[in-house]
């Protein structure tokens, strides 16, 4: 049994209500639950004018850090014991020292599948470097278009 779950997700309202709504989780009523978002220190992003680098993470933190009390609000109210963290850096590495730290016996992160080979490459490092690097087990979450499956 589960006593301390981390749900990590990338900061974007489809990542989180899908670990909010991940049908195990009703296996977990009694575990401490902490909703975890990490806010990447730079990102970098394709436009017109070729590739960007920058850091706007005062916007990307508030905008977060929104999404991050609605789900933990959410959580709450369906009688889950719930905190949200809000971190910058590497996602992977944050993710996995903080289950670390924190002795949390799960790690729940969710996934995407994208079509495109491009998106595939830029997109999946979360998810499987998470998985080389973690204490202990991680459960990947599949995000389809129009439903959650584990």
């Amino acid at each position: 049994m589960y006593k301390n779950i981390l749900l990590a997700y990338d900061g974007s309202d489809l990542d989180q209500q899908a670990l909010v709504g991940c049908r195990d989780l009703t296996n977990w009523s009694s575990a401490q639950i902490t909703l975890l978002t990490v806010l990447p220190t730079f990102y970098t992003s394709m436009g017109m004018e070729g590739v960007f680098v920058g850091d706007d993470s005062a916007h990307d933190h508030q905008v977060q850090t929104e999404i991050l009390n609605r789900g933990v609000s959410l959580l709450k109210a369906a009688g889950y014991r719930a905190q949200g963290v809000a971190l910058t850096g590497d996602p992977a590495i944050e993710i996995a020292n903080y289950a670390k730290r924190n002795n949390c016996d799960l790690i729940v992160v969710a996934h995407k599948h994208n079509a495109n080979w491009a998106a595939r490459w830029w997109g999946s490092f979360k998810s499987k470097a998470l998985i080389e690097i973690a204490h202990c087990s991680v459960l990947v979450v599949i995000l389809n278009e129009s439903q959650i499956e584990v």
